[in-house]
């Protein structure tokens, strides 16, 4: 499959990625030249995208925005997209990513506080430290 590809391909267990720099109308053609032959790929190898999945994530201030088509159908624009877990926005703000670590994190301090009659450090830390500090920690390095 990547042989054939111009654009830059990712792929991670059941998940692809098309990606290419569109600033010229030479770059919209290629990333559709490429969906078609991911298309065709997909037919020759008895297999199927699923394009209810399928999003275009448009990166960017002054992005044309251009449409694509994967097979007969056309892919659906999203402001944003998760990828291995990390949601990224159309200006590559993590913003959002922080906030909902943030939230699920208070929420597992809220369900140790409510459940626990210990306040003692011996018995906090660890529950802290196995179930809250991971969600503030996942992906920090982005």
């Amino acid at each position: 499959m990547d042989s054939v590809i111009e654009c830059i391909i990712s792929k991670f267990a059941i998940n692809t990625k098309l990606c290419g720099a569109v600033d010229m109308l030479e770059g919209k053609d290629a990333i559709q030249r490429d969906l078609e032959r991911l298309e065709r790929w997909a037919c020759a190898n008895l297999m199927k995208f699923n394009k209810a999945q399928c999003k275009a994530l448009h990166v960017s201030w002054g992005n044309p925005r251009q449409g694509y088509r994967l097979g007969r159908e056309w892919i659906e624009s999203s402001p944003e997209e998760k990828g291995l877990g990390v949601l990224v926005d159309e200006k590559l703000n993590v913003t959002r990513q922080c906030a909902l670590a943030a939230q699920k994190a208070n929420r597992i301090l809220g369900c140790i506080k409510r459940s626990l009659t210990s306040r003692w450090r011996e018995v906090i830390l660890p529950l802290y430290s196995t179930l809250v500090r991971s969600h503030l920690e996942y992906c920090i390095q982005l």
